[in-house]
């Protein structure tokens, strides 16, 4: 698995950590699923719309 490197500020951390301990999971396993979250609901399509206008059959 690759490491990542990245920069906050200590209280955002400490939030991380707090929230890390409530669920009894490490603070790496909380921040991967909150990256999959934000990329899963980024990425996913606007299905709400049609891509193509309706035609009659």
């Amino acid at each position: 698995m690759a490491r990542v490197l990245i920069s906050m500020k200590g209280e955002f951390l400490k939030r991380i950590d707090e929230v890390a301990e409530k669920e009894q999971r490490s603070r790496s396993e909380l921040i991967r699923e909150a990256l999959r979250t934000y990329i899963r609901r980024n990425s996913v399509p606007n299905t709400t719309a049609p891509t193509q206008p309706a035609t009659d059959v």
